[in-house]
């Protein structure tokens, strides 16, 4: 039996919209249909946020069409929220709903718990009023409203913006899960690329007025780029190089990626043939040794406390040179004032920090302030004050060639400090401590502002960094690309190894139901042991499946018919997805390419189930 067709719940058809005298979308005909979970990606003010504020009625076209079907509801968290300061978390999460009614709807409880925790005591109780919770409090209860209210188009703009990591595989797991059903579809904007892969079926990329699609989540959407770029052999060898080496850890071993996405394995494996591992660790670590000595930074039995709060209790923890830590916990564990205490800058209740003679530190922290001194100055002008040159993996790099890999073309890095935008000030404050050249970084929600690309371009400069290198982030995917271990706090006063990584760290919660719960195991991390295999990996002595020669022979055979198939099935859609943008305007015609569509998606399912199961054997 084919699958039923998927409805059309909003098109665009031939769209234009300008913001000034910048193209923002130009002609562009895509649509949104039933069951789609679309991710949207692009470069900051690339029109990302006015893409979702047409979709959903916000903001008109300047030319061009918005064909919405029946009476589709469609609702939108923006970054900024406009929550009434006087509600209660009640009259915002609730709105109308007598407590009967949300109180035995299982999905509604599901959200108020997993966004706002039980009766709403993460964000002060029912009663609490909306003007005094923090930023990411309203966040947190806007989304729940949101999420309550069901539309049927949901259009998220940085939905993982003031969520822990828990948080983010919460939203993950409900958005993909819990929230299926028949006339609803997700579209939505973040630069979290774990939290893309784990969503979204469909990926658009907006760039240069233009809207790229691109089937699958994030790893199918660099995929697609690697090959679209050396089929058209693209002259920009640097972006190409980039995206094949972005690629090469998707496909290699990003520890939280235990499930193989939906594309062809074997192309990608094909292209990243040759591809070095981003980092060559044992050439940086005899480069950080050589620049640092043997000793970094020791804490030795330290408690640490904030006001009455104890956030360390007795933990010993010895940061070597070269070392790349990651470091997770909840909200509120002490993360960032971890931070701090190996600076110098936050005193310890007792115990001892000791940092290497040679250390030099530079952090990257959540604030801007630092660039208000330079804010009349033109950033070539801000960079080179900090230094004209550095060296970056055993290379010479001039300040200019790093701002302008870090995004700064040659015409921006005229631009006045003051006048850019937040996360090209970001961008700033990271090559001004590139270049002041420290032995030991310390990056504190790198993610806040950046785009993807930008992530992308950060991490690349970073693998050649010779240095010892601690990360706070709640981003999965930034995590296990820049750094080789990770350690939680639990909120216990225990720092805790992570040898499955932040897969490892979710377990532990759910394992601990609360922070206080997990006493006082694990806090000595003296000689913590390196990382062992990726998430996922068998563990020691697990039993191996074994197939017969005839069964792997049989099996390979599978495969190449299998992938023959899938070419044809892929030409034969992209045919298909032309023609749908072309009939966008005769409901028929698109109803009828609609059918098609859903056809071929079923033999696709179909054939890369098969693909799969048989390249579980083929692989014995």
């Amino acid at each position: 039996m084919p699958a039923p067709p998927r409805a059309s719940l909003v098109t665009l058809d031939r769209a234009h919209l300008l913001a000034g005298t910048q193209v923002l979308l130009d002609e562009v005909s895509v649509g949104v249909l039933d069951a789609d979970r679309i991710g949207v990606v692009g470069r900051n003010g690339g029109g990302k946020t006015s893409l979702l504020s047409v979709l959903t009625g916000r903001r008109g076209l300047d030319a061009g069409r918005v064909i919405r079907t029946g009476a589709v509801s469609a609702g939108m968290l923006a970054q900024t929220d406009v929550l009434d300061p006087a509600a209660t978390v009640r009259d915002v999460a609730l709105g109308d709903l007598e407590e009967h009614e949300w109180a035995s709807d299982a999905r509604v409880r599901h959200v108020i718990e997993g966004l706002l925790g039980e009766s709403a005591s993460g964000v002060g109780g029912w009663e609490a009023a909306v003007g005094p919770l923090s930023g990411g409090e309203r966040r947190r209860l806007a989304l729940a409203a949101l999420l309550v209210a069901d539309p049927d188009l949901l259009v998220l703009d940085e939905p993982t913006n003031h969520l822990d990591v828990e948080g983010v595989a919460w939203l993950a797991a409900y958005l993909s899960g819990r929230r299926v059903r028949p006339g609803s579809a997700l579209v939505v904007v973040t630069h979290d690329r774990w939290f893309l892969d784990a969503v979204s079926t469909l990926t658009w990329e907006v760039a240069d007025g233009e809207v790229h699609t691109y089937e699958g989540g994030y790893a199918a959407y660099v995929l697609a780029k690697v090959e679209r770029q050396r089929v058209a052999r693209v002259t920009q060898e640097r972006r190409a190089n980039l995206a094949r080496k972005e690629l090469a850890w998707l496909r290699r071993g990003a520890p939280a990626r235990t499930s193989k996405p939906k594309f062809r394995i074997e192309a990608a494996t094909e292209l990243i043939a040759g591809e070095p591992p981003p980092r060559d660790a044992v050439e940086l670590v005899r480069f950080a040794t050589t620049r640092l000595g043997k000793d970094v930074l020791d804490l030795l039995n330290a408690t640490v406390t904030a006001g009455d709060r104890e956030l360390l209790s007795d933990v010993t923890w010895r940061i070597g040179p070269g070392d790349r830590f990651g470091i997770v916990g909840v909200n509120g564990a002490g993360k960032s004032t971890l931070l701090r205490v190996l600076q110098g800058q936050h005193p310890l209740a007792t115990g001892k920090l000791k940092t290497g003679t040679t250390v030099r530190i530079a952090c990257l922290s959540q604030e801007l302030r630092e660039l208000d001194r330079v804010a009349g100055w033109s950033v070539i002008d801000a960079i080179t004050e900090v230094r004209s040159f550095t060296m970056i993996g055993g290379k010479e790099v001039s300040a200019s060639s790093l701002a302008k890999r870090l995004g700064f073309s040659g015409g921006r890095q005229q631009s006045r400090v003051g006048d850019l935008s937040g996360g090209e000030r970001r961008r700033l404050q990271f090559v001004r401590l590139l270049l002041d050249e420290p032995n030991v970084l310390m990056l504190d929600e790198p993610t806040n502002d950046l785009d993807i690309d930008t992530l992308t371009a950060m991490e690349d400069v970073l693998d050649g960094w010779a240095g010892t290198l601690l990360v706070v982030s709640h981003d999965r995917y930034l995590l296990e690309r820049m750094t080789d271990r990770q350690v939680a706090l639990l909120g216990d006063g225990a720092l805790r190894d992570l040898p499955g990584g932040v897969e490892e760290y979710l377990r532990l919660r759910q394992q601990l139901g609360r922070p206080a719960s997990a006493g006082r195991a694990g806090r000595q991390q003296e000689g913590m042991p390196s990382r062992g295999g990726a998430v996922g990996a068998p563990a020691p002595g697990a039993p191996a499946a074994t197939y017969t020669p005839a069964q792997v022979r049989e099996a390979r055979k599978t495969l190449a018919r299998v992938e023959k198939a899938l070419d044809r099935l892929h030409t034969q859609q992209t045919r298909l997805h032309e023609q749908m943008a072309a009939a966008a305007t005769d409901p028929e015609e698109l109803a009828r390419l609609t059918r098609q569509d859903a056809e071929l998606a079923a033999q696709e399912e179909a054939l890369e189930t098969e693909w799969l199961e048989s390249s579980e054997v083929a692989e014995g």
